[in-house]
C-alpha cells in the first residue's frame, strides 16, 4: 500500500499537464500512487495521460464518458485508491523538489493525523512567485497536533482542497465527498477540518499554486458563481447533523456572507444584471442561518439591508477612499514642501565637526563596515557624535541600547543629514540628500566584488533589471573615499564607480573581529542557537541568482547534505539577505530548522558572529568567502550552476580556477568531499594561503581604527601590511574641504 494516492483531475490543461505530472513523478519520495482523472477533456490531455501511464507503472488514469466538473472528477478517483494519505492536485499547479517527503516525515513525527495542512506559494504567468499571506499560522500552530478549537485561525487560511492531505481511512469513515458546482472545495473542506480529531501543519511551501492569466474557471464571468449558496446550505445541513459542531454556527455564519461578498464585489465575476439577484439570495441565506444572539457587524451587516443601500455605501467607500488618497497625497505635497524648507533652513547654518551620520544596508540597523567605525569612534573619539538613519520605527526598536538615531525623511534626520560633517553608508544615500561642500562621505561597500557591479552592469540586462545605473553613478559621484581591502576590490571599483572619490587601503572594518577576535570566538552563537560545543560547524551560505525572477534556486537538498555530514555536525544555513523576507525560506528551510535538521541563520543580524562560529563554509559565489578566508578556516566552493550565473550577472574572477579550496560541481561531489575529509586537507590549506594573500591583503584588525583616526580625525598612523608598494605615490585626496589632507594609504 502506498504511502499517498495523488489525485488529479484533468480537463483542458495539457499545456500544463506535463510539468504537474512530473513534478510528482520524479519527487525523491517515490511511494506513491497517482490517479490522473480525464473529465473528458477535450483537448490532448488523455493521451498524454496515457502516454505517462504507459511508461511509469504508478500512473493510473480513468476516462470519464463525460464531463462531470472538478469535484465528482475528484470522487471518481477515489475508489481507485490504496495509499494512507490523499492528495487532490489541480492539474495546473506543481509540487515543489522535496514536498512530498517533507510531508511524509511531517506525518510520521505528528503520528499519522487525520489532516496535514501545508504552505503553498502563488505562481504568476509572468514569474513573480508569492508566499501565502497567512504563513506564520502554519508557524504558530507548532509541532504537535491539534483540533479546530485549539487553533481556530486554521480556519481562516484559503479553504481549498489541495493544501491539505487526508487520512483515507478518516475520509471513508465520515463519508466525504465533493460536490457538484463552482466552489466545491467549500462543502470538503469545512466538514473535513470540524471533524478532524488530529490535525498537524507543515511550515513548508510544498505547492506551487498557478495563477494563470486566463483560463481560470473561478475568474470567469457566469451564474455558475450562484453555486456557492448551495455549497454553503451543505456546510450547514452538516452542521446541523454533528450536534457537537453546532458552535462554530456563529462562525460559519460570517464566513459565509463574507465569502459571497467577496464574490459579488469582484468585478469579474457576475454578469452585472445578476448582481441584484445575487445579493437577495445571499441576504436571504444571511438572514435564514443568523444564529439567535449572532453579532452582526462589519462589512456583513450590508447584508441586513437592501441592495440599492449596499451599492450606495460601496460607492461613498470608493469615494471615500479617492478621498483619502488625494488629501494624503496633498498632506505628502505639503510636508515634502515643508521638509524642503526646514532642509534648506538647515543648510545655511554651518556644518557640526563632531557630527557623523552611519546608514547600513538600506537603513536597516547597526550592521556591517559602518558599524565598525561606530563603534570604533565611541571608543577612542568620544567627542564624535554619531547618528544612525534607520527606515522604521520597527527598525529602530531592534537597535543596541543607547544608540542615537533618526527616522528616515523626518524632521530631525532632515537636520542632522543637513549638518553632519561626516557620512558613513555601505550602500548609495537617497538621491534626495545634498552634499554640501566640506563634508566627507565615506563609502564601506558590502564586501569584496565577485560578481559585476555599478557601471559593469550596463552590459548586463538581466542583472540590472528595475536598477538605474546612472542614478546609481550620481548617487556615488558624492562619495570622497572608497575604502578597500585589497587591491583588486580597489581596481574594481575604479573601474564600477567612474566617479572622482580616494580609494583607501583600510581594509575591511568589520573584518577586524575575524583578524582579531579577542573575547569573540563563536561561543555565544552556538550557545544561543543549542549547537553542541564538540560540533563541527558547516556553514553553508548561497548568493542570490539574477538568472531567476525572485533571486532563489535551491541547490542543495539540505536535509540530505545535513544527514550527510553525519553526526558530531550542524549544517547552518544563511540565506543572503535579499532573501530574507522572500518566499525562499518556505521550501523547506523553515521547517527544517524546526525540526533541528539545520540552523536557519539568516535572520541573525551580526554574519561576523556566524562566521566566528562556522568550521567550514561551503558557498557558491558569496562574498562572505572573502571575510571568511581571515579566519584561515576551509571553504567549499559549490559551483554547480557557474556558467549560468557568470553569463548572466558577470564576474571579475573565475572562481572556480582560483578558489579559496576545493570546488564541487554536484551534490554528490560536496558529499564525497566531507566523507573523505579532503574538505580540510593540505590542497585546500595551499589554495586558501593563496587567496587570503590576495584577497585579505589589508586586513589585519585595524581597518576601523584606520578610518576613525585618518578619515574622521584626521591623524596618521601605520599602515596596514602591504597597503602601499614601494616608491608607490600616495596620490590625493578628493577635494572635500576635509580637515585633512590625503590619509595614509590613499590611492587613486
Amino acid at each position: 500500500m502506498p504511502r499517498f494516492s495523488v489525485i488529479v483531475p484533468c480537463f483542458k490543461v495539457q499545456g500544463f499537464l506535463r510539468e504537474c505530472l512530473d513534478s510528482v513523478l520524479l519527487q525523491s519520495f517515490s511511494d506513491l500512487e497517482l490517479i490522473a482523472v480525464d473529465d473528458r477533456s477535450p483537448d490532448g490531455c488523455g493521451a498524454i495521460l496515457d502516454e505517462y501511464a504507459e511508461r511509469d507503472p504508478r500512473v493510473k488514469v480513468l476516462h470519464l464518458p463525460e464531463n462531470v466538473g472538478l469535484g465528482r472528477a475528484r470522487n471518481a478517483g477515489m475508489p481507485h485508491a490504496s495509499g494512507d494519505y490523499l492528495f487532490f492536485l489541480d492539474s495546473d499547479d506543481t509540487l515543489t523538489p522535496g514536498a512530498l517527503r517533507a510531508i511524509a516525515d511531517r506525518l510520521d513525527e505528528a503520528g499519522d493525523p487525520d489532516v496535514l495542512v501545508f504552505d503553498y506559494a502563488r505562481t504568476y504567468w509572468w514569474g513573480g512567485t508569492r508566499r501565502n499571506a497567512l504563513a506564520h499560522v502554519l508557524a504558530d500552530a507548532g509541532a504537535g497536533t491539534f483540533g479546530v478549537g485549539d487553533h481556530p485561525e486554521i480556519l481562516d487560511l484559503l479553504m481549498v482542497v489541495w493544501n491539505k492531505v487526508y487520512r483515507r481511512e478518516f475520509v471513508t469513515l465520515n463519508g466525504f465527498e465533493f460536490p457538484p458546482g463552482y466552489y466545491e472545495d467549500t462543502p470538503w473542506t469545512f466538514p473535513v477540518m470540524l471533524s478532524a480529531a488530529q490535525i498537524a501543519v507543515l511550515d513548508r511551501i510544498c505547492l506551487n499554486y498557478r495563477q494563470r492569466r486566463q483560463g481560470n474557471i473561478l475568474s470567469t464571468t457566469s451564474r455558475k458563481h450562484f453555486d456557492i449558496h448551495d455549497q454553503y446550505k451543505r456546510v450547514f445541513a452538516f452542521v446541523d447533523q454533528h450536534a457537537e459542531l453546532w458552535r462554530w454556527r456563529p462562525y460559519l455564519h460570517r464566513k459565509m456572507g463574507e465569502h459571497c461578498l467577496d464574490i459579488l464585489a469582484k468585478p469579474d465575476r457576475l454578469p452585472p444584471a445578476d448582481k441584484a439577484e445575487f445579493f437577495r439570495r445571499t441576504a436571504q441565506m444571511f438572514r435564514s442561518y443568523k444564529p439567535e444572539d449572532a453579532a452582526v457587524d462589519g462589512e456583513v451587516a450590508a447584508l441586513e439591508g437592501s441592495y440599492t443601500a449596499y451599492r450606495v455605501r460601496r460607492q461613498a467607500a470608493r469615494a471615500g477612499r479617492e478621498a483619502a488618497r488625494r488629501a494624503a497625497q496633498a498632506r505628502r505635497a505639503v510636508g515634502g514642501r515643508a521638509r524642503g524648507g526646514w532642509a534648506a533652513v538647515q543648510a545655511l547654518r554651518p556644518l557640526d565637526p563632531d557630527l557623523v551620520v552611519y546608514s547600513a544596508s538600506s537603513h536597516r540597523g547597526v550592521l556591517g563596515d559602518p558599524a565598525a567605525v561606530y563603534h570604533k569612534a565611541r571608543e577612542i573619539a568620544p567627542r564624535l557624535r554619531g547618528v544612525w538613519v534607520v527606515r522604521d520605527a520597527e527598525t529602530a526598536e531592534q537597535l543596541p541600547p543607547g544608540v542615537d538615531h533618526v527616522l528616515l525623511g523626518s524632521r530631525r534626520c532632515l537636520e542632522v543629514t543637513a549638518r553632519a560633517s561626516f557620512f558613513v553608508n555601505d550602500v548609495n544615500w537617497p538621491g534626495t540628500l545634498a552634499k554640501r561642500p566640506g563634508s566627507v562621505h565615506i563609502h564601506t561597500h558590502q564586501g569584496t566584488p565577485l560578481k559585476y557591479m555599478g557601471a559593469d552592469l550596463l552590459d548586463k540586462p538581466g542583472a540590472r533589471h528595475g536598477f538605474d545605473v546612472p542614478q546609481m553613478l550620481r548617487r556615488a559621484d558624492r562619495w570622497d573615499y572608497s575604502l578597500v581591502a585589497n587591491r583588486h576590490s580597489e581596481l574594481v571599483w575604479e573601474r564600477a564607480y567612474p566617479c572622482h572619490f580616494t580609494s583607501v587601503r583600510t581594509g575591511s572594518p568589520r573584518n577586524d573581529v575575524l583578524v582579531s577576535p579577542g573575547d569573540e570566538d563563536g561561543s555565544a552563537f552556538r550557545l544561543r542557537y543549542g549547537i553542541p560545543e564538540e560540533h563541527t560547524v558547516v556553514l553553508y551560505a548561497p548568493t542570490r541568482r539574477d538568472y531567476r525572477r525572485g533571486g532563489y534556486v535551491d541547490r542543495i537538498d539540505l536535509a540530505r547534505f545535513a544527514a550527510e555530514l553525519g553526526e558530531g555536525h550542524t549544517l547552518v544555513v544563511r540565506l543572503h539577505p535579499s532573501l530574507a523576507s522572500g518566499p525562499a525560506r518556505g521550501f523547506g528551510l523553515a521547517e527544517l530548522d524546526r525540526r533541528g535538521i539545520v540552523v536557519d541563520a539568516t535572520d541573525e543580524p551580526y554574519v561576523q558572529q556566524v562566521l566566528l562560529a562556522a568550521d567550514a563554509l561551503v558557498t557558491d559565489y558569496s562574498s562572505l568567502m572573502f571575510d571568511y578566508a581571515n579566519l584561515d578556516r576551509p571553504i567549499v566552493v559549490h559551483a554547480d550552476d557557474w556558467a549560468a550565473f557568470r553569463a548572466s550577472r558577470g564576474a571579475y574572477l573565475d572562481i572556480t580556477a582560483e578558489a579559496p579550496g576545493h570546488v564541487c560541481r554536484s551534490q554528490r561531489e560536496l558529499a564525497r568531499l566531507f566523507a573523505s575529509g579532503a574538505w580540510r586537507d593540505e590542497e585546500s590549506a595551499r589554495r586558501r594561503a593563496d587567496f587570503r594573500a590576495r584577497f585579505c591583503e589589508f586586513d589585519d584588525g585595524g581597518a576601523a581604527e584606520r578610518v576613525v583616526r585618518t578619515l574622521l580625525l584626521g591623524e596618521s598612523m601605520p599602515e596596514a601590511p602591504g597597503a602601499r608598494l614601494p616608491g608607490q605615490a600616495t596620490g590625493r585626496a578628493a577635494d572635500t574641504g576635509a580637515r585633512s589632507a590625503a590619509p595614509w594609504g590613499a590611492t587613486r
